[in-house]
């Protein structure tokens, strides 16, 4: 590791003396100096977004063929693969486990300059390695969460390396916006959605005025994404949707779908929480395993009795239902993923909830058409409106989600539908609890950041003498 920094010192010294300086005026040198980390990281975060694409759907298309092949494997395919998460999460990197945005939020505020040497418990390299075999495996045994979560807290520890990598002396701009940086092209990355990250960032991580940052995040999710598209291509990561235009009643309806699908992230936000805390009640090595295999155990019974569309992340699921709608989809899918993400999430691995509340979103959402007999053409808007208002129950970010849906499904068309959603689905998510789930878990990553580093200040301190 002190070979490969020196050698990257080097080279930037060698750039900044023979092609920066001679050519450019002080003002724009700075500029390029202070950019070419985050270019750097955001190169980086493309390639790693790919690569952790590509495996992530290889392991939910392994997932799908055992399932297929021996249902009854679900008995123990799922409570083993549960208990390899955990055990990954628990002995290689805490802050690995759950979705990884919160472990953002958290390392951004305590980013200053007297607290940031404890955003390494949160955003280190070794988090982000743990973070990607944890989900793998997870998601492997018929995990339902997704990978866009992980992939922003590995992006913003690619970020926050890079800025540490940088030598003294080189103008550096704060390791607040390397982290900001960092989630919103994990998120352009993940999704292909530039815009989305854009919005995430001045939404969801941070309260600091644009100005100060805007630079830095449009360059990042720029590179980042251009990065992704020279694997992936110019995909959108649920096609073109077929969108026609909303009659009367298909308005009326997008108010109620919204409503519901707002209601509904918000009590699985909640149903979270409440899991989070029950487990805490569990203190010893051998209670706590016990609660990892019932999880697994209790997802691998759902997954024997529903099959496929009970595990994973959810997109086939969508994709059926924008693209091949039969019109019965059966009305146990619904609180079968609820479970499935609940049980997933709770097991203490890594995994996240951006791409299964879409999908958790668009089987309510269906639900809700086939209640009031919507033909099984209308239905597609009023699906693409139940994902934003799921998952802004769940996250309370209704622009992020609202744009994230566009730029999934290319249709502007149904913008206004979209925004309307957010903003009913966070007005009603708000009197189930006015804080989003992310938030609360937030705080309790800075608890536990603070709790290791007292116990850490107390074992370096010398004999009968307090800590500092």
């Amino acid at each position: 590791m002190p070979d490969s920094t020196s050698r990257y010192t080097r080279a930037l010294a060698w750039l900044d003396q023979h092609i920066i300086r001679p050519f450019y005026t002080d003002r724009v040198r700075r500029l390029i100096l202070q950019s070419f980390p985050f270019w750097v990281a955001s190169i980086l975060t493309g390639v790693v977004a790919v690569g952790y694409e590509k495996v992530f759907g290889w392991a939910e298309q392994m997932s799908f063929a055992w399932l297929e092949r021996a249902p009854w494997l679900a008995f123990v395919l799922t409570p083993l693969a549960f208990g390899v998460s955990w055990l990954l999460v628990r002995q290689g990197a805490p802050a690995a486990r759950g979705s990884g945005i919160p472990q953002v939020m958290a390392g951004i505020e305590l980013s200053n300059a007297s607290q940031h040497h404890r955003t390494a418990y949160l955003l280190s390299l070794r988090v982000a390695i743990v973070k990607v075999l944890s989900s793998v495996v997870l998601l492997l045994g018929g995990g339902v969460i997704g990978r866009e979560g992980p992939t922003i807290q590995v992006s913003a520890a690619i970020f926050r390396a890079i800025n540490k990598l940088q030598p003294a002396g080189w103008p550096q701009l704060s390791r607040q916006i390397a982290l900001v940086t960092g989630g919103a092209a994990g998120l352009a990355a993940a999704f292909n959605t530039p815009l989305g990250g854009i919005v995430f960032v001045v939404e969801e991580l941070t309260q600091m005025h644009m100005a100060r940052f805007r630079m830095a995040v449009f360059t990042a999710v720029i590179i980042a994404g251009l990065t992704a598209q020279t694997f992936l291509g110019p995909y959108l990561y649920l096609g073109f949707p077929r969108v026609v235009p909303a009659t009367v009643r298909v308005q009326v309806l997008v108010v109620v779908v919204a409503l519901v699908c707002g209601l509904a992230g918000a009590a699985f936000a909640k149903a979270l929480l409440f899991l989070g805390r029950y487990r805490q009640r569990f203190t010893t090595l051998a209670m706590q395993a016990a609660w990892v295999l019932g999880c697994g155990l209790l997802l691998g019974g759902l997954a024997y009795l529903v099959g496929r569309e009970g595990v994973g992340t959810g997109k086939p699921i969508i994709n059926r239902l924008l693209f091949q709608n039969d019109g019965v989809t059966p009305w146990y899918l619904f609180p079968v993923r609820f479970a499935g993400m609940a049980l997933s999430y709770s097991s203490g691995g890594a995994g996240g909830v951006f791409a299964t509340s879409l999908s958790a979103g668009a089987i309510l959402g269906d639900g809700i058409c086939q209640i009031f007999d919507v033909a099984v053409a209308d239905r597609n808007l009023l699906i693409l409106v139940s994902m934003v208002s799921f998952l802004t129950g769940v996250v309370r970010s209704p622009f992020t989600a609202a744009i994230l849906v566009l730029e999934m499904t290319d249709r502007h068309s149904a913008i206004f539908q979209l925004l309307l959603s957010g903003l009913l689905a966070q007005g009603v998510a708000a009197l189930v609890d006015p804080h989003s789930l992310y938030e609360h878990l937030k705080a309790g990553f800075i608890r536990e950041t603070g709790d290791v580093d007292r116990a850490a200040r107390t074992a370096a301190a010398p004999p009968n003498e307090p800590p500092a």
